[in-house]
């Protein structure tokens, strides 16, 4: 995307404009100017994006985000195909209120660099990390571009969304690749895949009882309706089950242009139903179990909506292996 479909408005929000070489001594400058404010932060938490159009709402995401989690936040639009190549760099520092009076801050600095490379790319993150503390990546280009093994080396958690790629063979191709390398240490975690966890842990929840479980072997068909845009949502939702289940369903996928990313699972066989359904709107999922004559309902609450939330789940629970992660050959698999 060109460089001139970037706004004023929304590069007057990244903070104070600042000159890449003097970073460090200016966000010196903004805590001794102000004695009020505290510098914290966990971890290193970068977003990488190719997408000029998406700048304010990560921006945006970044101060939620820190709200919760104190970080040093790098933000970085890479426009490969601007020209001529130059690079800019803004600061500000993201605050909030700690006992009522003192403000607890986190650092940001966006970057926008035109014409760059992935060396480019690589370096603008490594010099401004705070070394000591774990590097978590939301990355929301291709995984095939500027992703190479020298940079996603330094990565403790990956995080993507793989329901916004548009050809998502290849880039589950690229990312299994990066995986298995020896110097890859990062997780995965897939805000597609965080989408369903409350539905998934509502649909576990319906066949816990004995009379249940005796009549999982005769589940035969598996239907999903979902947002427009969220296919792969509900694809890692159906890679889940067939797992647990140990078995291939009849999967049907059913679309719709309004409403949550997941709005109804059914399970069924011959005498056995798990019907899973979230209305519009609603911050709960409705549960009915049937099997023969018994029947079980349930009110439980559904999952996130918004990208920050989404984030800041994974960010709570970050760090060990994820069930995730071994399915992704099961998910790649669907995709033929």
């Amino acid at each position: 995307m060109a460089a001139s479909s970037l706004k004023d408005s929304d590069l007057g929000r990244l903070g104070l404009e600042t000159p890449i070489s003097r970073i460090e001594s200016e966000l010196k400058k903004l805590w001794e100017n102000d004695e009020a404010k505290t510098r914290a932060s966990l971890i290193n938490l970068a977003i990488y994006t190719e997408d000029s159009s998406v700048l304010a709402d990560d921006n945006a995401l970044l101060d939620r985000v820190a709200a919760e989690h104190s970080c040093r936040a790098l933000l970085i639009l890479a426009l490969p195909e601007a020209q001529p190549p130059r690079a800019r760099a803004w600061i500000q520092a993201l605050c909030r209120p700690y006992h009522g009076r003192q403000a607890v801050c986190s650092e940001q600095i966006s970057f926008v660099l035109e014409g760059g490379d992935a060396t480019q790319v690589q370096n603008i993150v490594f010099a401004h990390l705070n070394s000591d503390l774990p590097l978590v990546v939301w990355w929301q280009a291709d995984i095939t571009k500027h992703f190479h093994e020298r940079f996603y080396s330094r990565i403790d958690t990956l995080i993507i969304d793989s329901a916004r790629w548009s050809d998502p063979a290849p880039q589950f191709d690229a990312l299994l690749a990066a995986l298995g390398e020896e110097t890859a240490r990062f997780d995965v975690r897939d805000l597609a895949w965080t989408r369903s966890h409350l539905m998934r842990t509502a649909l576990a929840g319906c066949f816990q009882d004995a009379n249940a479980l005796q009549n999982l072997s005769k589940l035969r068909k598996l239907t999903i309706t979902h947002l427009k845009g969220q296919r792969m949502t509900a694809l890692l939702l159906a890679a889940w089950i067939n797992r647990r289940l140990d078995m291939s369903l009849e999967l049907e996928l059913i679309e719709k242009d309004t409403g949550p990313a997941l709005q109804r699972l059914i399970l069924e066989g011959e005498g056995v139903r798990g019907d899973v359904r979230r209305d519009c709107d609603s911050s709960f999922v409705h549960v009915c179990t049937s099997c023969g004559q018994h029947e079980h309902k349930e009110l439980l609450p559904a999952d996130a909506d918004s990208d920050a939330e989404l984030v800041n789940e994974q960010l709570s629970r970050r760090g060990g292996s994820t069930l995730y992660s071994g399915m992704l050959p099961l998910i790649r698999a669907m995709l033929k």
